[in-house]
């Protein structure tokens, strides 16, 4: 092994073990919180196809990782079975659903937790590795438009159990702006770069797109015009109105306006607040047909999305039927990124108990009763030496392990031998049996809480 000093890998997180513990609680309830609302859990590979990568619009050309065997020749990197580790979960998703198609039952409902990659330059909440968390419904030949009011809702319930503080959900439809450029007189094929140009607005200021936009070949008035409708937001339909006063008429424009007050006039109903129509959300990847979604941290909107998605009509095709989706990723790695300095879990360690020891001679004993009482569901681990038992107690109150156990030594004249159990947080020690003592249900499970 090389003895050069180990240096960390930018765009690489590794979590300490507290802050782990932290993105598990956030793991578990984000799968609960799906799970309650009808999805069902799916994991594709890690791979795909470069060709198929590539096909999906934005910068994914930059941000594809190759994979290839070290020893293959060019012919066999260069062939058009080429591989890249997925950049999203969506695209695989997709793919999944068409060779799947004749075993799913639809509308198919699927959350899918896992890593993805993307080779972009590491900042502030971006990696080059990093976990998301999606939630997508999919059907055969047409989908019904109430799903796209639905997913937000979904969302709304899972972060309402986790402390992440107020947040907003921005919507838009993507035939607002392609109708509305369309009737400004763009050509179609000018409509998705505009598109990507606009999206950057909250990065790159007003200033910046109108430049973009007239390099692009869009007259003063056209930029002018586009910006206005990005500047555009409410939290209810009133946007329409809005929009229309610009003057901008076109048939993909009114149906885009027709089917976002829908989705506001629903999400008034069911969640009053969650929504705020934002014209300039676009979303870079060409896939996304419909109703798209950014969610952002209130007060930290200069951070970004945490939380985005939309619907797309053709992206899972296989040439003779399609499936039209709607999905919305929770970028886990990124929120959490934001949050952790912030957040602090109980304890690192999911112990509940310490069972001492006395002496080596008493390990199986010990682990009897650490047996006894994992199978009661109470996590425990056994001391891993018999030192003082000063510095056992250390031990777990290092690892945060509230409760040490001490098991008891048969008296002389043959009285039963009885335990005890000392909670190190107010040093209180009782009697104890491992068939019945069971801990508070605060301390059964890490907790996580704001600093």
């Amino acid at each position: 092994m090389s003895q050069n000093k180990i240096m960390p890998m930018s765009g690489f997180p590794e979590w300490l073990p507290q802050q782990r513990a932290v993105e598990a609680h956030f793991l578990d309830v984000i799968r609960r919180t799906f799970e309650s609302h009808g999805f069902v859990g799916i994991e594709t590979r890690a791979v795909e196809p470069v060709e198929r990568l590539l096909g999906k619009g934005g910068d994914a050309d930059k941000e594809i990782y190759g994979v290839s065997r070290l020893a293959a020749d060019a012919e066999e990197k260069d062939s058009e079975t080429a591989l890249g580790l997925h950049f999203d979960l969506t695209v695989p998703f997709a793919r999944y659903v068409v060779e799947n198609s004749g075993k799913l039952v639809f509308p198919f409902r699927r959350y899918q937790i896992q890593k993805v990659w993307r080779g972009e330059r590491p900042q502030d909440g971006r990696f080059r590795e990093f976990v998301q968390a999606d939630i997508d419904i999919v059907d055969a030949g047409e989908l019904p438009f109430h799903y796209e009011v639905e997913l937000p809702l979904v969302i709304a319930d899972a972060f309402a159990e986790l402390p992440i503080g107020p947040f907003r959900i921005q919507v838009n439809n993507r035939k607002i702006p392609e109708g509305f450029y369309l009737g400004l007189g763009l050509a179609p094929e000018q409509v998705v770069p505009v598109l990507r140009v606009v999206d950057k607005l909250d990065k790159v200021g007003p200033e910046a797109v109108t430049e973009m936009l007239t390099e692009a070949g869009l007259t003063a008035e056209q930029a002018a015009q586009c910006l206005a409708l990005a500047e555009i937001n409410a939290p209810d339909s009133s946007f329409a109105d809005r929009v229309r006063a610009l003057g901008v008429e076109h048939p993909v424009l009114e149906e885009g306006l027709q089917a976002l007050s829908t989705v506001m006039d629903a999400a008034a109903e069911h969640a009053p607040g969650l929504l705020l129509a934002d014209l300039k959300v676009a979303r870079g990847l060409d896939y996304y047909t419909g109703t798209v979604y950014e969610t952002q941290l209130v007060g930290q909107e200069s951070y970004g999305s945490i939380c985005s998605g939309g619907r797309y009509d053709a992206l899972a095709s296989d040439g003779k039927h399609t499936y039209p989706g709607v999905g919305i990723s929770i970028g886990v790695s990124r929120l959490l990124a934001k949050l952790m300095p912030t957040l602090e879990a109980s304890r690192m360690s999911p112990s509940v108990v310490l069972v001492a020891l006395a002496n080596e001679e008493e390990r199986p004993r010990s682990m009897r009763i650490a047996a006894a009482l994992r199978e009661r569901g109470i996590a425990c681990e056994v001391a891993p030496s018999a030192a003082k038992f000063g510095k056992q107690i250390k031990f777990a109150d290092r690892r945060g392990i509230p409760f040490v156990w001490f098991p008891g030594s048969p008296a002389d004249d043959g009285t039963p031998a009885v335990d005890q159990v000392k909670d190190l947080r107010s040093g209180e020690q009782v009697d104890a049996d491992p068939a019945t003592w069971t801990p508070p249900e605060a301390d059964l499970h890490i907790s996580v809480t704001t600093r």
